[in-house]
């Protein structure tokens, strides 16, 4: 069964309480996902610590429930 974009948004928001979550439907089959993720918890992480501490929120579903996300993250301006 496909996440619904409610689900990662509410998951990333329990791990991030600050950020600014864009989620987009890539396919129109819920099974492949892009999140833009603005967080000033990202300051002075790597892009990979960034996208490490989003991925974290999302265990155990990556790959299964989540089957793919594109994800692109930053800090506020």
């Amino acid at each position: 069964m496909a996440m619904e974009a409610t689900e990662i948004e509410r998951r990333i928001k329990a791990a991030i309480p600050d950020a600014n979550i864009e989620i987009r439907d890539l396919a129109g089959d819920g099974d492949h996902w892009a999140a833009t993720v603005i967080s000033e918890q990202f300051r002075g992480k790597s892009r990979v610590q960034q996208h490490q501490l989003v991925y974290a929120a999302l265990q155990p579903d990556m790959g299964g429930a989540l089957h793919a996300l594109a994800l692109q993250t930053s800090v506020p301006d």
